[in-house]
């Protein structure tokens, strides 16, 4: 910060960060219902573009393995495998693009904090998308190199991992959080 520069507000978008390049919630307790719809809508969108690149590598992959020599082998059983990993890659990309494409047209409407909410509940779709996707497509691969229960084995400990993960562990310290309010906080 310069000389010229102003003093972050408090509760504002400038306010000082925490390590980790998330807004402390000791230093918004000002911020306006404006100022944190901003601030939630911009930390929901640093999350998804972390998701987003993973969606997007995998369904790129997954739109060039029909056009691959070895496919033709692939049996009707790992066909529908690659069917669901392709469509739950392309459904987790629509969801995790939502928001922004509702942002644009929605964009000095007022309707901010509703639309923070959608893309929480967005990014929470996206996630499971994700979670089928590479699911299917973990088991595809195992199946294809492996026979017997090993890739039935995998599918799920993928599946697991995933859903303890990115649900399971999360939604279990929000019960635990003990607030007073199920877990919810203002800032959530």
């Amino acid at each position: 910060m310069t000389s010229e520069d102003p003093p972050p507000r408090t509760g504002s978008a400038n306010a000082a960060t925490v390590a980790d390049g998330a807004t402390a919630a000791t230093e918004t307790p000002n911020e306006t219902p404006a100022e944190r719809a901003d601030r939630n809508f911009v930390e929901l969108l640093q999350g998804f573009r972390v998701a987003v690149t993973g969606v997007q590598v995998l369904f790129a992959f997954l739109l060039t393995v029909p056009f691959s020599q070895g496919f033709v082998r692939v049996d009707e059983a790992d066909r529908r495998l690659f069917y669901v990993s392709l469509l739950g890659a392309a459904v987790a990309s629509m969801f995790f693009i939502a928001p922004v494409a509702q942002h644009r047209i929605l964009f000095r409407q007022g309707m901010k904090e509703s639309l923070v909410h959608r893309a929480n509940m967005y990014g929470m779709i996206g996630t499971l998308a994700l979670a089928v996707s590479m699911t299917a497509a973990t088991m595809l691969v195992v199946d294809y190199m492996y026979n017997g229960s090993l890739p039935v084995v995998t599918a799920a400990l993928t599946a697991v991992l995933a859903l303890w993960l990115w649900f399971g562990d999360p939604l279990l310290r929000r019960t635990r959080n003990g607030n007073g309010n199920g877990g919810r906080t203002e800032d959530d």
